[in-house]
């Protein structure tokens, strides 16, 4: 089974959890708004459900997708000290701009 990462590598599957962020959507909505058809938004959503990035509800004869947040508050983990580091550049930045005299101090 490929990573979260991994199924997240691919434009159009982020894309689908963008449209997700708002709520349930039925397949034939995602294919609307993806502009592919449906046998290729559907094996995408099979990666997605496979690695827990989306969970499907049935209802008749429509299938109802919606976004899984815990997959990605993993990468959010993985990613806070790379977000600390990057921070930390900004801070630094923020202190050198600070330290500079303002231009009509120049003048």
């Amino acid at each position: 089974m490929a990573s979260t990462f991994e199924v997240l590598a691919e434009p159009r599957r982020r894309q689908i959890l963008d449209l997700l962020r708002t709520g349930e959507l039925p397949v034939g909505t995602l294919v609307e708004r993806l502009m592919l058809s449906q046998p290729a938004v559907s094996k995408h959503l099979k990666v997605l459900r496979e690695v827990g990035l989306v969970e499907v509800r049935q209802d008749a004869q429509r299938r109802w997708y919606r976004l899984r947040a815990e997959p990605l508050a993993e990468i959010d983990a993985w990613l806070a000290p790379y977000r600390e580091l990057w921070n930390s550049s900004f801070d630094a930045l923020e202190r050198h701009l600070d330290a500079m005299p303002d231009d009509e101090q120049r003048g």
